[in-house]
């Protein structure tokens, strides 16, 4: 009987503690193995014709209402608001909250939006549901609540710090980027949302990915500020044999700057989210690529072993780059990987697609690992992802790093002082830094640099450049076969001491290249900020 007693006892403690546990990585997990061990089941419209036919304008009018935001009746300063179902969104995600140890769906209740005078759209949708939600926090000033982060579309996700306006995406998983046989979308299917305390500065938010050869279970921990950082991780179960799998994948978009300008009459000298990758490798060399809108599609790899870090930057913040008052490209955000762990041998992989405008997303970076997973794998990736204007802070300080490209005819000045183009190409690459205490009193700074087999070198210059206390390179090359693209590389040495990070750049060729047989890989349109108290 003492026996049965104890048994019984047993039982009912370990039903407790299971009951009292609190919802963690570990439960999304287990959903995601299920859903590697089964069929996928893709995701089926629920859409009627007033929101399926509905166009982006009329899209961006359904708001949610300020009174209605999730957590308004609480002292968190964290609110949440939603995104309506329609146009590509034609999907229900499941939003879940966590508060203590209890887990509940969060229903959908169109009484939260205000429908914009969309009087058909509306009685349309007692039905459907949400398509992602928004994040907003007092960031910019207090008692104003700032949207930080949207989830919408696929697995993207957009994330921001004070003082800075939406640009580039992160994105869950990619899959087969660019590739002829096509690229996978992987989707977030569900989300769980951790209520947040009074005093809580960090917002933890737990996803369930899905595709059709891959699962995964994410858990997002936000940090506002004026970085925000989120710290990722990532728990990826294989359902089938992919191509290239993307970890930590970033899209941007890059349509014309100073290193490839555009050919119309613009009062815009540059636009672009994002205008280099930049990678810290893990033998200590720090490398810059600078973006180009490729005529056709084209595919970079550097090779990295446990990377220190990578991400698409925007260097060059001044507003007289860009000159938008409206899309305000000086004020969107760098987003830098910083991997947690030795991730192993593989490559930072750089696609580059040709875009007409500037509303679509043609750059995609990520981390491949050497040898694909095959079907049935497990793989976990952690990394932290650094959203911020500050890219200098970065990189070491005693390394010089590349603050512009500009790309533009060679010329020579004759013995009249007329400046006259000499039939090569030239590039004028401006280095900032490093600072004088770095340096020897005597050190002979020099500029390292080579280019591929499709150029000849024809000079290089190095000079100072005082307006930012750095130095200025002047590479002129001329090119044997424009049909064909151009690899180069710079370097400022001194006393065989690297000084700076590596330049490399690729000039794309001048040929029209059949685009690939899917779209280009682009996040969904980001409907603008929802309407805050006493706007």
């Amino acid at each position: 009987m003492p026996n049965v007693l104890q048994c019984l006892a047993a039982a009912a403690f370990m039903l407790c503690a299971a009951q009292a546990s609190a919802f963690s990585l570990d439960d999304v997990v287990a959903k995601a193995r299920y859903l590697m061990a089964s069929p996928y089941v893709a995701p089926v419209s629920n859409l009627p014709p007033a929101f399926a036919r509905m166009q982006f304008a009329d899209y961006a009018k359904i708001q949610p209402l300020p009174a209605k935001f999730g957590w308004r009746d609480q002292p968190s300063p964290f609110k949440l608001n939603f995104y309506h179902q329609g146009m590509q969104f034609n999907a229900p995600v499941t939003i879940n909250e966590i508060v203590g140890n209890d887990v509940s769906e969060i229903k959908y209740d169109a009484q939260r939006f205000d429908f914009g005078g969309l009087d058909a759209a509306k009685a349309a949708a007692g039905a459907l549901g949400y398509a992602g939600f928004r994040v907003l926090y007092p960031l910019n000033q207090a008692g104003k609540e700032d949207e930080v982060m949207s989830l919408l579309g696929a697995s993207y996700f957009r994330v921001i710090g004070k003082g800075q306006v939406y640009g580039l995406s992160g994105r869950g998983l990619a899959i087969d980027t660019a590739l002829p046989s096509g690229e996978e979308f992987p989707d977030f299917r569900e989300f769980w949302v951790q209520r947040p305390g009074a005093q809580d500065q960090k917002l933890v938010i737990y996803a369930l990915l899905d595709s059709p050869r891959a699962t995964g279970a994410y858990k997002f921990t936000l940090q506002p500020g004026a970085d925000a950082v989120l710290d990722v991780q990532a728990r990826i179960f294989m359902r089938g044999k992919v191509n290239v799998l993307g970890i930590a994948p970033l899209t941007s978009m890059f349509l014309y700057g100073a290193n490839q300008q555009t050919d119309k009459r613009s009062y815009r000298p540059a636009i672009h989210d994002s205008n280099g990758l930049a990678i810290s490798t893990g033998s200590g060399e720090w490398l810059w690529r600078p973006l180009n809108n490729p005529q056709g599609v084209t595919v970079s790899t550097f090779t990295v072993e446990n990377p220190r870090g990578f991400g698409l930057q925007q260097r060059g913040r001044e507003f007289s780059r860009f000159e938008d008052l409206k899309d305000r490209y000086d004020l969107r955000p760098t987003a830098w990987i910083e991997p947690k762990g030795d991730w192993g041998k593989g490559k930072v992989e750089l696609v580059e697609l040709s875009t007409a405008d500037e509303t679509n997303d043609n750059i995609v970076a990520f981390w491949t690992p050497a040898v694909q997973p095959e079907a049935g794998e497990a793989l976990q990736f952690d990394y932290r992802m650094h959203w911020t204007m500050d890219e200098a802070a970065l990189m070491p300080r005693n390394l010089a790093r590349v603050t512009q490209t500009i790309h533009t005819t060679g010329e020579q000045t004759q013995a009249n002082l007329i400046r006259q183009p000499d039939g090569t190409t030239a590039f004028l690459v401006d280095f900032e830094g490093p600072p004088p205490t770095a340096l020897p009193a005597d050190a002979p700074v020099t500029a390292q640099v080579s280019v591929g087999d499709n150029a000849e070198l024809i000079s290089t210059t190095l000079e100072r450049n005082p307006a930012i206390k750095g130095w200025r390179v002047t590479v002129r090359i001329k090119v044997k076969d424009p049909k064909l693209a151009v690899e180069m590389r710079a370097a400022l040495v001194a006393a065989n001491k690297t000084l700076s990070e590596t330049w490399s750049y690729q000039l794309p060729p001048v040929v029209v290249v059949a685009p690939p047989a899917t779209a280009p890989t682009a996040p969904p349109p980001a409907p603008p900020p929802a309407p805050l108290p006493g706007k």
